[in-house]
């Protein structure tokens, strides 16, 4: 039998999710919630196995109670209380919003427009510990993965520098030929070195010719 928490803060589509669960063989509502904080008050008391989950609610966030269940961040002895697993269950198909519940670690992500069946499999896959997601939020993920990476915006200043270092000039002789500080140069660079997430000029510069900043071979 999988027990299920159900956190939602609109009471007629609660009560619709946990109509819809009780009529199931083999999963049974252990609690029903309007917020995050009164469901992770109940975890150590009433140990669900599945947190059906809303994100955006008043107080603590769907996000927020995700990350603190997937610690183990609830009243009582957390260290002898198995942690449930979430599944995120909302209106929302922001790739960001996705992403960050994802990190957060939730296990698996619907769409409240999703057929009924569809929820009562990703209950039960999730019990089982498997990983659920909406076939449109698979396929946005897919698809961001899949996005190109962007090149770092440097500011026209950064790339002039690292362009001057490509051609060989010392930090000492760019700031001579730009009529500017020594250390402004440094600056930029290490501005630069951030943005491209290198460490030295040498990389700085082939990291910039991949990406296409500076020429040489780009994407």
């Amino acid at each position: 039998m999988s027990r299920v928490f159900v956190i939602d803060d609109h009471p007629i589509v609660r009560a619709g999710i946990v109509g819809l669960l009780e009529t199931e063989d083999g999963i049974t509502v252990a609690g029903e919630f309007a917020s995050a904080e009164e469901a992770l008050a109940q975890v150590a008391e009433l140990r669900p196995d599945v947190v059906l989950m809303d994100l955006r609610m008043p107080g603590l966030g769907g996000v927020a109670a995700t990350r603190r269940i997937a610690r183990g961040e609830f009243p009582g002895a957390a260290d002898r209380v198995a942690r449930p697993r979430v599944l995120v269950f909302t209106t929302y198909e922001d790739d960001d919003q996705i992403l960050t519940a994802i990190e957060a670690g939730a296990s698996g992500y619907l769409v409240k427009a999703a057929p009924a069946a569809e929820l009562i499999a990703g209950v039960r896959a999730v019990a089982a510990g498997q990983t659920v997601l909406a076939p449109s939020i698979a396929a946005q993920l897919v698809a961001r993965v899949r996005e190109p990476v962007a090149a770092p915006r440097l500011t026209p200043r950064e790339t002039e520098i690292l362009g001057l270092v490509a051609q060989g000039l010392s930090n000492p002789a760019i700031a001579a030929r730009l009529v500017i500080g020594e250390s402004t140069v440094k600056t930029h660079l290490l501005h630069a070195f951030e943005k491209l997430e290198v460490s030295d000029r040498t990389h700085a510069v082939t990291r910039a010719m991949e990406r296409g900043i500076l020429p040489g071979t780009s994407h």
